[in-house]
């Protein structure tokens, strides 16, 4: 009687196993199913795309075209939402709040994703926490002088700095905004002495270094090179390695023997922390059609912005080495905004 107990108990030990073995993979099978039939169907409403900038400026531009593009691609309309402040962390926070479903992304700076957490000792959002989906475009920026006698080119101004250490002051949209940085960048690869002054926006800095008040100003080429056509401002270089089809006169800083100062306004598209991959498949597999048409390239390389090779792989190298880079620029120059 002991034996048949033991058997029965052992058969249906054994039963119980091959039932949950069967539930467990019909449980399974249902998720993938309904995985698929998610991804197949995503996305069935809007996009929300939230520009961490106000409207007007190269950030907001450049959302603005992609997002057109990346819509029709979605075959559902991209709706722009400016949310601005802190250096992105307001726009950025919001994703962070968002619903992790593909339905609201974006557009990520170089403030957003790296410098913020280099500049703030508390953030309301993690930078880390966010799921890429890829990079964009990236807008370099244009070096510009007013009331610097003698001076046409980098070496020159380099020249000049040294000569007079301090004389000279710049312009930026604020304490770690990207102008800013930017400089800062200049100085240290150029080992001059030139004195911040902050203003409230990018505008404000070009209208100062248009009445003199500043006598260098960087930005993305379309804010710059309309002044530069009134002779109002005097191009010297675009920080970049090679030069932009919009001003293909315009030298470069690698040119002028200053290859460490790059820099630009670069943007990548940024989901909520726990958006599903499938979901960032989409999203990038529609992205890098959108940045294939000939008509938003064209548009993009009338205003000095260069698309940039997408996915998740080539965003997550471009973060590391701007990470590595700005990190030494903010420590060099003591930047911090708490």
């Amino acid at each position: 009687m002991g034996l048949l107990t033991k058997e029965y108990g052992m058969s249906l030990r054994t039963r119980l196993r091959a039932l949950v073995l069967v539930v467990s993979c019909g449980l399974a099978a249902t998720l993938a199913v309904t995985t698929a039939a998610s991804a197949q169907s995503y996305p069935s409403k809007p996009v929300r795309l939230i520009i961490p900038f106000g409207a007007g400026g190269i950030t907001d531009v450049a959302g603005r075209l992609v997002g057109q593009h990346l819509g029709e691609e979605l075959g559902q309309p991209v709706v722009i939402d400016n949310r601005a402040g802190a250096g992105g962390a307001i726009a950025a926070q919001a994703l962070a709040q968002a619903q992790p479903d593909g339905y609201t992304l974006l557009l990520g700076t170089v403030g957003t994703q790296v410098v913020n957490k280099m500049l703030y000792s508390k953030l309301a959002y993690d930078p880390a926490a966010l799921v890429p989906v890829s990079l964009v475009s990236n807008s370099p920026y244009v070096l510009a002088v007013n009331g610097v006698p003698g001076v046409n080119d980098l070496p020159g101004l380099v020249a000049y700095a040294k000569a007079h250490p301090g004389a000279l002051n710049f312009g930026s949209a604020g304490n770690g905004s990207s102008p800013h940085l930017g400089i800062e960048l200049f100085k240290l690869a150029s080992g001059t002495q030139i004195v911040h002054v902050p203003f409230k926006s990018g505008a404000e800095a070009v209208n100062a270094a248009l009445s003199g008040q500043v006598q260098i100003v960087i930005d993305a080429l379309p804010v710059i090179a309309p002044h530069a056509r009134t002779g109002k401002l005097k191009l010297l270089a675009i920080a970049d390695e090679q030069r932009s089809p919009a001003a293909p006169q315009l030298p470069t800083s690698t040119e002028q023997k200053l290859p460490e100062f790059q820099i630009g306004s670069w943007n990548a598209l940024v989901a909520p922390p726990g958006t599903p991959a499938a979901q960032v498949d989409v999203l990038n597999a529609a992205l890098a059609r959108a940045m294939k048409r000939p008509a938003l390239v064209a548009r993009l390389a009338e205003m000095g912005i260069e698309p940039m090779q997408t996915g998740v792989p080539a965003y997550l190298a471009h973060a590391q080495r701007e990470t590595a880079k700005w990190s030494r620029v903010i420590q060099a120059a003591g930047t911090k905004l708490d």
